[in-house]
């Protein structure tokens, strides 16, 4: 089948070309570079062999994006393009709604001008917001106390496609709420770039084990949890990437959700501890005030996904961690190493 890739050069947008390609379809890439690099568009066709074809657009140029979609003769669209910094959207809100919502509209629209109407669109345990109590399920309420602008715009996304559906019996919309992804591909070719300092744990904790930041800052120790920091559902991204897949091939009319978690909880100290094993390095870290808006614990119940995708998690935190540092140690300054 042939699928859009949207933000398709981007860490989770790389390895889910891959396995496309693995799975037998056959990906093109739509992204901006605005958080990304055509050199790993370049390292998808290396590890493929294919020469995926690759458009550099702002889903808002809806003409342009109608033409790619015609004259690629795309059949699906996994999305994945968007902003996605949680204090960059508190500090810029009309930045990401513009964004966010803008480039989705706009995209439903092309797919409608060109028959297509089947999308995965990649969405956030976020939405589950502060008063869900883990192992979140598909099932609990969403949407209500949701802290930042970035996960808002993840859940007006869901409410689109769940009344575009309603109004269109033809199209097929799938949500993927996932937890925290990381890792990197196992050849230490594709990985996670970010462009300023991390905001998330793992390639914070990479910087630290390569050299590139001092320390790691834990936001808390006295939670109600097994050694006092918070607990997060880590997924390895190759994971990730074979659950949009999953979904892509068991598309059906109407709009459904569906949780990609490894339904484990990992500690802070557990997952630096893991890091320091897998990198051999040491990762000095400090502790610190809690931070607001943080919770306790955060994790998955995948169940759905396992039940009606024939999906679910199968790396391990340790492989997650021993594929993160083979793509830091390889690509110390990332993509431009």
């Amino acid at each position: 089948m042939k699928i859009l890739l949207t933000g398709g050069a981007g860490y989770i947008g790389t390895h889910t070309a891959v396995a496309l390609v693995e799975a037998g379809h056959d990906p093109v890439i739509v992204d901006d570079l605005s958080n990304s690099s055509e050199e790993a568009v370049r390292r998808v066709r290396e590890l493929t062999g294919r020469q995926v074809p690759f458009h550099e657009l702002d889903l808002r140029q809806q003409d342009a994006l109608t033409a790619i979609l015609r004259e690629e003769g795309i059949e699906a669209v996994i999305h994945l393009a968007g902003l996605k910094a949680v204090g960059e959207s508190v500090a810029q809100p009309l930045r990401y709604y513009g964004t966010n919502l803008e480039s989705t509209l706009s995209l439903l629209e092309a797919m409608r001008a060109s028959g297509v109407e089947r999308i995965v669109f990649s969405s956030t345990a976020t939405v589950y917001g502060a008063h869900a109590t883990p192992p979140f399920r598909e099932s609990d309420q969403a949407g209500v106390d949701v802290s930042h602008p970035y996960g808002k715009t993840k859940f007006m996304i869901e409410q689109i496609l769940a009344d575009a559906a309603a109004a269109d019996p033809a199209l097929q919309a799938t949500v993927l709420r996932y937890f925290n992804p990381i890792g990197a591909h196992p050849s230490g070719r594709i990985g996670e770039d970010p462009a300023q300092i991390p905001n998330n744990l793992a390639p914070f904790v990479l910087q630290v084990a390569v050299g590139k930041l001092p320390l790691v800052r834990v936001f808390g120790n006295d939670y109600d949890t097994p050694d006092g920091t918070g607990l997060r559902d880590y997924l390895h991204v190759m994971d990730l990437a074979e659950g949009h897949v999953a979904a892509l091939d068991r598309l059906e009319p109407g709009s459904r959700v569906y949780n990609l978690g490894s339904g484990t909880a990992t500690s802070v100290l557990e997952l630096i501890e893991s890091f320091r094993r897998a990198s051999g390095q040491p990762i000095p870290y400090e502790v610190v005030a809690r931070r607001p808006g943080d919770d306790p614990a955060t994790f998955a119940d995948a169940s759905l996904a396992a039940q009606e995708l024939g999906w679910s998690a199968k790396r391990s935190i340790d492989e997650a961690c021993a594929d993160s540092w083979r793509w830091q140690s390889q690509n110390p300054r990332g993509y431009a190493s």
